[in-house]
């Protein structure tokens, strides 16, 4: 993640410029975020390529990287699915990263750069105020806060396993996502001001919270 990079569109946070690879792979990114590829349904390269305007090349590089973090499969006709990710999956995930998540927070804590917060907390204002609901916004501000703490705990295998649980639960269908704009905001105001305190107990205590919230929010709207 760069936190310095310019937001162009503030709206979706859309990747003008670098190599065609990049751009088509944030805007994959984001269709998956907005469920416009839905979960199972193959995907057709010739489609997409003509649809981003680009050739096969590049967006065979932005699918295999997908792949790579686990957001795209291939089926046995060798053809791109989104992931589908069920709600005990989804759980699942939650609870594991409840217990690494915390963890990774508190080891954080004293070690971000002051900069890459105060990014954080514009970005995460800029969600707040954005009208009207933005989901793309949403998820974007909501990696920037995780990232910076999961990034930065200085366990590289907890790190990865982190990474890796987070992709499964972006990829789980919440119907109801905006409804979690005013939760998440406040929580990730939390977190971020204990990483700016340097308290690593708070962090772990605010990660804690926000991902029970997440849990729960899941079982009262889903299950």
């Amino acid at each position: 993640m760069d936190q310095a990079s310019p937001l162009i569109d503030r709206r979706t946070w859309t990747r003008r410029d670098g190599p065609l690879w990049q751009i088509a792979y944030d805007t994959l990114l984001r269709m998956i975020q907005r469920r416009e590829l839905p979960a199972h349904v193959p995907v057709v390269e010739n489609q997409l390529a003509q649809q981003l305007g680009i050739s096969r090349t590049p967006l065979r590089q932005a699918l295999l990287r997908l792949e790579i973090e686990g957001r795209l499969q291939k089926t046995v006709n060798h053809s791109y699915v989104v992931r589908r990710v069920e709600l005990k999956e989804y759980l699942q995930s939650l609870r594991v990263r409840q217990f690494l998540e915390p963890e990774a927070a508190a080891l954080s804590a004293g070690r971000i750069p002051a900069d890459h917060l105060a990014a954080a907390h514009a970005n995460l204002l800029a969600v707040k105020e954005t009208e009207p609901y933005s989901m793309p916004l949403h998820w974007k501000s909501d990696d920037e806060v995780h990232d910076l703490f999961i990034e930065n705990c200085g366990n590289d295998t907890m790190a990865d396993i982190l990474r890796s649980l987070r992709v499964t639960t972006n990829l789980f269908e919440i119907e109801r996502l905006s409804e979690r704009l005013i939760p998440d905001s406040q929580q990730h105001e939390r977190i971020l001001e204990t990483l700016e305190q340097a308290d690593a107990g708070a962090a772990r205590e605010a990660v804690a919270d926000h991902i029970q919230s997440l849990f729960e929010f899941a079982v009262r709207t889903v299950a």
